[in-house]
């Protein structure tokens, strides 16, 4: 993404306007919010700065656009100019056309959050991915899975003109139901405790303080991957020297991997390692509390913000690692109203008339099992995406590419849609 000024003659302006109209390939930056119609024509050339005979407006332009743009200028004397990057100004995220009239859902569940800066790398599909898996692991149940892979399936496949709208959330739903699947042959559960599967690693109720601890370690990995994401886009956005002392940086990251060599210390009776995390734990509160101290401006209060900032990113940290244990809660949850489930329909079963009800009683407290807890697992993953994950991959909020693209009445050519521009 350039910052370029238009450049045209003054007599030329509707012409020259008309052609940028045309060609969606700029933001213009205006003093007014861009209307539509042929008059707004208008409103931009007597926002533009004249000198003699020329005018000019400043914006932004995707680089790949600029010399069609250009082509399309010359013949009206005008041209785009580019401009150094204004320190300090973050360039507009570009979206295609096709993401902007239909975004996928991996899309959506980073924009829901915030648009990604210019920046920084875009983690849609990251993010995706280890949504699916938080997901499979609360909603570990390898028939109740196979269900919404096949309702995935079903809204990509078939050929129904109300379903046309939920296409773009077929491999979203499958790829959850796949990660359900997946734990459910872990867990041993299909349609709940049936015994219809062999336990491949644990019974959630049976053993639960091993699946705590497997939470806490997808929690940890989760967390690794956001501080690493974090630390790079600090970079990208600031430099070194900003990502150095940031909380979501490579001071963050390195207070977290004084955590992780504490619990390897403590499980291997180790003192060297339990040194060496103390050691590295103080090397990072060191530089995060210099980052807040120069954010804070100095002196005895800045100091004193910087301390309670440093104790409240200590006890965060902590919470945010023990938020995932919920992974393993809602998984026993699941468990239990499955459980639960399948004891009422083995105690109503008998031969003769009493396997209707038992049937009914199956089926009915399936339902309300998958609606509840797929309801459940689903906000719950959402939550930790983005309190534990996103707050440390993103720090600030970015803005989309708006095109200066006035309705015209009249056809006009339109440039090639250029590719999402993240870098």
């Amino acid at each position: 993404m350039d910052r370029i000024a238009l450049v045209w003659p003054v007599a030329a302006a509707r012409p020259a306007l008309t052609e940028v109209a045309a060609s969606g390939a700029v933001e213009l930056d205006l003093p007014y919010e861009p209307g539509d119609g042929p008059e707004e024509l208008d409103r931009a050339a007597d926002a533009a700065v004249v000198h003699g005979p020329v005018a000019a407006l400043v914006g932004w332009s995707p680089t790949q656009q600029l010399p069609e743009l250009r082509k399309a200028l010359e013949p009206h004397g005008a041209s785009a100019v580019p401009l150094r990057r204004p320190r300090g100004v973050q360039p507009p995220t570009q979206l295609t056309g096709e993401e902007r009239r239909r975004p996928r859902l991996s899309r959506l569940l980073v924009d829901t959050y915030t648009t990604v800066p210019y920046a920084d790398l875009d983690p849609a599909r990251i993010a995706a991915v280890a949504y699916v898996v938080m997901f499979g692991m609360m909603f570990g149940d390898a028939g109740q899975g196979a269900l919404l892979v096949i309702a995935g399936l079903l809204v990509r496949f078939l050929p129904v003109p109300w379903l046309e709208r939920y296409r773009r959330t077929w491999l979203f739903i499958t790829g959850a139901g796949a990660a359900a699947v997946f734990f459910g042959f872990l867990y041993g559960e299909f349609f709940g405790p049936t015994h219809v599967l062999p336990v491949l690693w644990l019974e959630p109720l049976e053993e639960p303080i091993p699946l705590i601890v497997a939470a806490l370690v997808l929690g940890a990995v989760l967390l690794a991957g956001s501080y690493a994401l974090g630390s790079i886009n600090r970079v990208r956005e600031g430099g070194w020297a900003y990502a150095l002392y940031a909380r979501s940086g490579l001071a963050g990251a390195l207070l977290f991997a004084a955590i992780g060599l504490v619990a390897w210390g403590l499980l291997a009776g180790s003192p060297v390692i339990l040194v060496a995390a103390g050691a590295v734990a103080l090397a990072a509160l060191v530089l995060i509390f210099i980052g807040l101290f120069v954010e804070s401006g100095g002196g005895a209060t800045g100091g004193l913000q910087a301390t309670v900032e440093l104790v409240d990113t200590v006890v965060q940290l902590a919470s945010n690692l023990v938020s995932f244990t919920r992974l393993a809660a809602f998984g026993l949850t699941h468990a239990a109203l499955m459980m639960v489930v399948w004891q009422a329909t083995t105690a109503i079963w008998e031969p003769g008339w009493r396997i209707i009800p038992a049937i009914l009683m199956f089926v009915l407290g399936n339902v309300l099992t998958f609606a509840l807890e797929g309801l459940v697992a689903g906000i719950q993953a959402l939550r930790l995406e983005y309190y534990e994950l996103f707050s440390r991959v993103f720090t600030e909020e970015g803005r989309r590419f708006r095109p200066w693209t006035p309705e015209l009445g009249q056809a006009a050519s339109s440039l090639p849609a250029a590719e999402r521009h993240l870098p």
